[in-house]
């Protein structure tokens, strides 16, 4: 299975609000060169392309789907596929961006000043994470993943997410590398429409790829039925028959 698009932008409106407030977080600036790190469909590429009118802006993701999705919403922008963990473009960049994608890579103690060398003097790498990996949802994920009869194919599963560190360990790894540097968490309560099932389909779109895509189709039905059992009693369902999922994401802005 790869990255969908269709199926990321089902919550296009939840997923592109942190996009939105990383964004304002930026210090005010007359960019240039403006690139988007893992730019899925592009809806972060959008709001950057209105933020710097006169930059060149471009995106960057591993998936062709995602990429494909992007280019039909931006077809004046370049987008491109490749591998974020190999990209050796030496910049200057006024804005990297990163948008819910670095918690992909590992080594973030030796990726995030390589990133900020890319920067021009003034220029800002902006990151946002989720930091869920400690989260009901994502706990559940790796139990069922080891007690099901799928343990020895999901046994590296979760190893493709990298633990988020603490807010002060990001601020001592740039410090010396910026001017400045924010950091801050935010914990957003998306309200999701279908109670525990609207859950499901959200991660569907993102933390579930790596337990899906070992399996086949019989196996994946059957794993997401024992995930949807046990997300049903962690995350009770309202009045209304939505749920609240607490999503918590740490956020960077490390200016040159």
């Amino acid at each position: 299975m790869s990255w969908s698009a269709q199926q990321y932008v089902a919550f296009e409106e939840e997923r592109t609000r942190p996009s939105r407030d990383l964004l304002a977080a930026i210090p005010p600036m007359q960019a240039r060169q403006v690139i988007d790190l893992g730019c899925g469909p592009g809806n972060s590429t959008e709001l950057l392309v209105h933020h710097f009118p006169d930059a060149t802006v471009r995106g960057l993701d591993s998936s062709a789907d995602m990429v494909e999705a992007a280019r039909k919403r931006l077809p004046n922008v370049t987008f491109a596929t490749a591998d974020i963990g190999r990209w050796h473009e030496s910049g200057p960049f006024d804005v990297i961006f990163a948008n819910a994608v670095l918690q992909w890579l590992p080594d973030h103690a030796t990726l995030l000043p390589s990133l900020v060398d890319k920067l021009a003097p003034g220029g800002s790498l902006a990151i946002q994470m989720p930091d869920t990996l400690h989260q009901p949802s994502h706990r559940l994920m790796r139990d069922i993943a080891a007690d099901g009869p799928w343990a020895s194919q999901l046994a590296g599963a979760a190893d493709s997410r990298t633990e988020v560190e603490e807010a002060s360990t990001y601020y001592s790894i740039l410090k010396s590398h910026c001017s400045r540097v924010d950091v801050w968490r935010t914990t957003y309560h998306h309200p999701l429409a279908g109670g525990a099932s609207g859950i499901v389909e959200w991660f569907k779109g993102s933390g579930l790829r790596p337990f899906l895509e070992p399996l086949d189709a019989a196996q994946r039905e059957q794993y997401l039925e024992q995930y949807l059992e046990a997300i049903e009693k962690a995350y009770p369902t309202l009045d209304d028959g939505s749920v609240l999922l607490p999503f918590p994401r740490i956020f960077i802005v490390a200016t040159r």
